[in-house]
């Protein structure tokens, strides 16, 4: 215990940034604040800030054909802002959104397992270096792929979310095993040799999951409550079992009927709230709430919870080429969009995006409750909020950073109008049916 924490002090930032801490046997154990390394202003934005994020939040909700959304911002210079809008479902009778309701992570889950394999890489459990098929040697036809290539998306894996999500959204109660979701990746056509190009990969994720488990003999859970929740005081996040089906406090979850060739059918919103976790397990998986998300992306893009050495390995970035800006890049289980490290995904009914700066600590959490349009709507989304919470006026004896964001407000508003598939309308109700 004595070691992990003279280990733990030796991490960025964390002198500063411990919140809490009590006596136990000669140890002390401390619950890690990130918030603490940017000295947060304790104050709200000021009502024009506040206003404009919030217009924005209204806006998302409508485009992506959401019931409700929450978004939070921290910006250490000036304040906080933590948003609602609309209502938790569709029902009738839903309440309105709550600031501590809880939402589905997306693939934000799939940083919380890097994170897991990078703590084990900094107590030497495993290196980035070593080879898949060396932990799960019952798969075949893994030669050649690393335990980092897993985490950057350079696996060259196929991701089997695209060629399954119809069959998400329409029956998201049936629980998927891993190495189910793992072999229908498999089966299809590799992206590319091993390191060779980043493309995103939620087959590679619930494989480096299972090789984690197999390493330590322990369960995803355990490993990411030990070395994440636990250390962030991250009491409201979990990946539910895969036959829980209900989950109560959580934004319920929509998306418009999906055909097999992926056509959107707008006229019909499916209500996925009551899923297993399984379709996304590790990758995609875990539900959590604004506090704890924000923890995690500061702490995810500071990498407060690593050694010095693993968090510069973690963020030493490629290009994700192809027809994307040159500012998208990909880090060791995250992306880095111009100062903005983080991610935004998409799980059946739900759209999540966490992005911190490391340099001003300027965060942003967005979460929707319709996944219709897919990861890159709610990726603008926040992009939008970013640029607002940019341009706050610090608070007195603050200064405001200088951060350089690559893109506009009026080019999110594009963007987001772009990618709304199904937005609400008053002149077009969708027949809301139940999933199966």
């Amino acid at each position: 215990m004595a070691d992990r924490l003279g280990r733990s002090r030796r991490r960025v930032g964390l002198v500063a940034a411990i919140a809490a801490s009590l006596v136990l046997s000669g140890c002390t154990i401390g619950v890690i604040d990130p918030a603490a390394e940017f000295e947060q202003v304790d104050a709200a934005l000021t009502e024009e800030t506040a206003s404009g994020m919030q217009a924005l939040l209204d806006q998302a909700v409508a485009l992506s054909g959401s019931s409700g959304g929450l978004a939070g911002v921290w910006a250490p210079w000036a304040g906080e802002w933590i948003g609602t809008s609309g209502t938790s479902g569709f029902g009738e009778g839903s309440p309105e959104v709550q600031l501590d309701d809880r939402f589905h992570l997306t693939t934000v889950t799939t940083e919380i397992t890097c994170s897991v394999l990078l703590a084990l890489v900094d107590e030497g459990v495993v290196s980035l270096d070593d080879e898949v098929e060396r932990y799960v040697d019952w798969i075949p036809r893994l030669d050649g792929i690393t335990l980092e290539h897993l985490c950057r998306h350079t696996s060259g894996l196929a991701d089997y979310h695209p060629g399954l999500r119809s069959h998400f959204v329409a029956n998201p109660q049936r629980p998927w095993p891993p190495a189910e979701l793992v072999s229908n990746g498999l089966a299809m056509s590799r992206t590319g040799p091993p390191g060779e190009q980043v493309r995103e990969s939620r087959t590679g994720i619930l494989l480096l999951a299972l090789a984690l488990e197999r390493r330590t003999g322990r369960s995803w859970s355990d490993l990411a409550s030990e070395y994440v929740f636990e250390p962030l005081g991250m009491e409201a996040t979990e990946l539910p079992d895969a036959s829980v089906t209900e989950h109560d406090g959580t934004l319920d979850a929509y998306s418009a009927r999906i055909g097999q060739d992926g056509a959107v059918d707008c006229a019909v919103l499916v209500d996925d709230s009551a899923q297993s976790s399984s379709m996304g397990g590790a990758a995609a998986g875990a539900v959590s709430n604004l506090e704890d998300a924000r923890r995690f992306a500061q702490a995810f893009a500071t990498g407060a919870l690593l050694d010095e050495s693993t968090m510069r390995e973690q963020w030493t970035t490629l290009p994700l080429g192809g027809s994307v800006p040159a500012w998208y890049e990909a880090g060791i289980g995250g992306f880095q969009y111009g100062p903005l490290r983080g991610a935004a995904g998409e799980s059946p009914g739900a759209l999540t995006a966490a992005f911190t700066d490391p340099g001003s600590g300027l965060t942003v959490v967005v979460a929707l409750n319709n996944s219709t349009s897919g990861a890159d709507f709610v990726r603008e989304v926040a992009f939008g909020v970013a640029s607002i919470a940019s341009k706050a006026e610090a608070a007195p004896e603050h200064e405001r950073p200088m951060i350089e964001l690559p893109w506009s407000i009026d080019q999110v508003s594009a963007r987001m109008q772009e990618l709304a598939k199904c937005p609400s309308t008053p002149e077009a109700t969708p027949e809301l049916v139940p999933s199966g």
